[in-house]
């Protein structure tokens, strides 16, 4: 693929996608909702139908969306003034038979800040293709997961490592000053350059592994999507596979995101880590960080058995186990896994500060569901983080945010209701919980931001219940820390 060719069509090609509004919400509207749906079930007959007497946008969403193969005439008029010949010649297009079919995909996308397009290679989920070595993989779940995730307060420098297709990138040009792109495949830069252009954003594009592009340079935010599969370190796919052993490319992510950042710079990173039997994977991550300079917060969203884990990536290479040369490679990676005491590979997101201060990590296990993104979330945790660095909680007020509930649960006994668990729980974000006593219940129903101090309310409820006054402050600041890390309670 010639990348000067490809980059030179990219604005009259935008011209044409722009007048026919090939756009997400129009083609949307266009298919409708059960059409839409079946489409990404990878069913495009009720989606080829809806795109029947719609012009020159329903022939787009054929040729880029259903790829199917077109009549020139008709092709030739919804791209203009971009020429049938020039996409040929760039790499766009290729003929099939009397008529022509897309060689790429290129789709509209909405990150959240309006209408983009993406380039990328063709997946095989409609019309066969191989997975070439330099895949370029699309905007599939784990990069739409990791935009959703990604803080998008204002910026002045973005790293996206491992840009793949240049959706990290092209999203981070929405909020950042400078944005600088890096990949090892320089496939993935030719058509992350072509999305770039097509959304004219500027973006420089470096090539290299890891870090080595960047040497010396810091930014003020990072955004990674490696390729982080866990494996013996084989490389059949570039764009997944990182040719470290095991979660080697996560591990080295995560211990060299910070000598990147700018003082008070984050990272907002994909990863995974084994689960080894004996070991906590929450300290088998948080042993990659340095003891000094750096806050994280890791969330595990996913965990796999090896089986199901070795499945999904086998197949996501278009291998089927029933091959027997496929057969013997699952074995290996289950030998692999067996000889590492792999008990199975969890999945999630890294979130990371570079600070001054001795390193502070929280590791948690996220897996139950909710639908607010993380980003924004991850910026205010590194925010009551800090409150809580200059704050004794003894002597401050708080509040009990509105969306905190307390919750009891009860079974059946021969008394009668007899409580298992009480926990309060808050409603929006991550939607986290914590298990609480009654005293817990009791101090924190006593909360307003124009009551007493928590040492005071402390004191009263020991008093009142024959309590020994240290040892109750000492589970209160313990209690408060968790439940404001977590935005359940505030400071008043």
């Amino acid at each position: 693929m010639d990348r000067d060719l490809l980059l030179s069509i990219c604005p009259s090609l935008r011209t044409a996608l722009t007048r026919c509004r090939y756009d997400i919400d129009t083609v949307r509207d266009l298919l409708g909702p059960d059409a839409h749906s079946a489409l990404g079930r990878g069913e495009p007959v009720a989606a080829r139908r809806a795109t029947r007497g719609a012009g020159d946008l329903g022939v787009l969403v054929r040729l880029f969306l259903l790829q199917d193969t077109c009549p020139v005439d008709a092709v030739a008029e919804a791209l203009l003034p971009l020429t049938v010949p020039d996409a040929i010649a760039a790499g766009l297009l290729e003929p099939d038979g009397d008529g022509v079919r897309t060689a790429l995909d290129l789709r509209p996308f909405d990150a959240g800040n309006g209408n983009r397009w993406v380039l990328s290679d063709l997946d095989g989920a409609l019309r066969p293709a191989a997975t070439r070595e330099d895949h370029v993989l699309g905007v599939g779940q784990a990069s739409l997961s990791l935009l959703q995730a990604t803080p998008t307060d204002p910026v002045g420098s973005v790293l996206d490592l491992g840009t793949g297709c240049g959706v990290q990138a092209v999203r981070a040009a929405d909020h950042a000053a400078t944005v600088t792109a890096t990949d090892i495949n320089p496939r993935c830069l030719t058509l992350a350059a072509a999305s770039a252009a097509l959304n004219e954003v500027d973006i420089e594009f470096l090539t290299g592994s890891w870090f080595d592009p960047v040497r010396g340079r810091r930014f003020d935010r990072i955004v990674a999507n490696p390729p982080f599969v866990v494996s013996s370190g084989r490389v059949e796919h570039s764009y997944r596979d990182s040719g470290l052993d095991l979660d080697g490319a996560s591990r080295l992510m995560i211990s060299q995101a910070t000598d990147h950042l700018e003082m008070g710079g984050t990272a907002a990173m994909l990863a995974s880590w084994v689960h080894v039997a004996g070991e906590d994977w929450r300290s088998r991550v948080a042993s990659w960080l340095p003891a000094h300079g750096v806050d994280a917060w890791i969330v595990q969203r996913d965990v796999a058995d090896p089986a199901l884990y070795v499945g999904t990536w086998l197949r996501d290479g278009d291998a089927d186990q029933r091959d027997p040369a496929v057969a013997e490679r699952a074995e290996a990676w289950f030998d692999h896994f067996a000889r590492h005491d792999v008990e199975a590979v969890g999945f999630g997101f890294v979130y990371l500060r570079r600070t001054g201060e001795p390193s502070d990590v929280l590791a948690e296990d996220l897996r139950h569901a909710f639908t607010d993104a993380l980003g924004d979330e991850a910026i205010d945790y590194f925010a009551r983080l800090d409150w809580l660095r200059g704050h004794d909680v003894l002597t401050e007020r708080f509040r009990v945010r509105p969306d905190t509930a307390l919750e009891r649960v009860c079974l059946p006994s021969e008394e009668g209701w007899k409580q298992v668990v009480a926990r309060v729980h808050r409603g929006g974000g991550p939607a986290w919980q914590h298990e609480v006593d009654d005293l817990a219940a009791a101090l924190l129903g006593g909360i307003r931001p124009d009551g007493l101090p928590l040492g005071d309310l402390v004191e009263l409820l020991a008093a009142a219940h024959d309590e020994e006054a240290d040892a109750l402050a000492a589970q209160a600041v313990t209690l408060v820390h968790g439940l404001v890390r977590h935005g359940l309670v505030e400071p008043a």
